[in-house]
């Protein structure tokens, strides 16, 4: 009998036995591939390590729930900004290639959802308080949300819900809220699941929550735990899975602790084109494949550079990342372009000061036209007054947001 070796697919279940015969030729034609650069994401990582890696079915809620006529539960959940970006997806919420983001800390989102039995199951009951009112604008995306998480959350019909949310950050600001908000959201029914079965562990908990937030907007399952959250399957980080993020357990040189990040807020509108728009035009994109696998050596690369404290070098990956990504769009088919005239000028001045003052400071961008000015804490005096004298003048109402990298969500008593 011929000897077999385990692999593993994108959401850790196993790939199935390559004979140990046929094992040369199978390594033969992923490096071909690669040498041509024709390497799908799915061949590249099956070979991420053995690892306690759960699977959709571990989601599903076994055994008898327990019984609570009524409670409240209440979530801070964070935003999140993407080093390495995400950008295309397939159903359900599964990303294209590997991403790593730092958790941000006080651009977030404060829920609290009360609930109470309803006297008949019926369809999913709910309403929302956003800032103090009623809005009704919310409730279609909380309804696909909860569509697409019953088979998890089997509980979801069998109460009334009643959610009162605010952001730390105008909701109009131009910062993606979806990751906090959908976060939130996600802790609070993972709180009330505990509620009902108290022998949950502390990382299913997690886990489980982060895989619910993925399900309401894919950056969101990366607004959980750490302040360096993975999310998709990688070779060299263990633990990594398509279908929740991780924390970056790897070690992490002191001077990226504590990372500073100010939003520039360029443009506050909502974005002409949807971040959902934008990943569903990667499927033809012409070079999707190529991007994909991009995004996987670079993820290896930002571990070594986060372990080395390698500034000069993460300061080109990310810079390079936020760039590709909106390159991307570019050459799409409808192409679009989300940055702005004042996007380009801000990087501009961000390249002159670093040259000049031989400084640090780096961007990044979301998929629209806000620049992230990234720095070490150290420097943070000097790049807030150059913000101030000379990046503020290009913002809307010269608004910004000083913020800095956080631990991930909090439960809290109430909002």
């Amino acid at each position: 009998m011929a000897h077999t070796k385990s692999y593993f697919d994108r959401s850790g279940n196993d790939f199935g036995g390559v004979p140990f015969r046929s094992r040369k030729a199978f390594f033969d034609t992923i490096a071909t591939k690669i040498t041509k650069k024709e390497t799908k994401r799915d061949e590249f990582v099956i070979f991420a390590p053995k690892c306690h890696r759960l699977k959709t079915t571990d989601f599903r809620v076994k055994g008898v729930l327990g019984n609570i006529e009524k409670g409240k539960v209440a979530w801070q959940t964070p935003s999140n900004i993407a080093l390495v970006k995400y950008w295309g997806k397939k159903e359900p919420q599964l990303p294209e290639n590997t991403s790593i983001s730092f958790t941000l800390n006080n651009c977030h989102t404060t829920t609290e959802m009360v609930f109470e039995k309803k006297k008949t199951e019926g369809d999913f009951s709910f309403e929302i308080v956003f800032e103090g009112e009623k809005n009704e604008a919310f409730k279609p995306k909380i309804q696909k949300f909860f569509e697409r998480i019953q088979a998890y959350v089997p509980f979801l019909k069998e109460y009334h819900f009643t959610i009162f949310s605010k952001n730390s950050f105008p909701h109009s600001s131009g910062i993606a809220s979806s990751a906090s908000g959908m976060s939130a959201l996600a802790m609070c029914l993972m709180s009330i699941e505990k509620l009902l079965s108290p022998e949950i562990s502390e990382d299913y908990f997690y886990k489980k929550a982060s895989f619910l937030a993925r399900l309401g907007s894919g950056s969101a399952c990366r607004s959980v735990k750490g302040s360096l959250v993975v999310w998709g399957v990688h070779k060299d980080i263990a633990g990594s899975s398509d279908l929740y993020g991780v924390d970056f357990n790897e070690e992490i040189a002191p001077v990226f602790k504590n990372y500073q990040d100010t939003i520039l807020l360029v443009d506050k509108g909502e974005k002409q084109v949807s971040s959902t728009v934008g990943h569903n035009l990667m499927f033809e994109h012409a070079y999707a494949q190529n991007r994909f696998v991009q995004a996987g050596e670079n993820i290896s690369k930002i571990k070594t550079f986060l372990k080395e404290g390698a500034v000069k070098d993460f300061i080109a990956l990310v810079e390079s990342e936020a760039l590709t990504l909106h390159a991307m769009m570019l050459t799409s088919h409808p192409y679009f372009i989300l940055m702005k005239p004042n996007t380009l000028e801000i990087i501009q001045r961000i390249w002159d000061y670093r040259t000049t003052n031989d400084s640090n400071v780096c961007f990044t961008l979301d998929a629209g036209a806000n620049v992230h000015l990234l720095y070490p804490e150290n420097e943070k005096e000097e790049v807030q007054r150059f913000i101030e004298k000379e990046l503020a003048a290009f913002c809307q109402n010269k608004h910004f947001i000083h913020d800095h990298v956080g631990q991930g969500a909090q439960e809290i008593t109430a909002i």
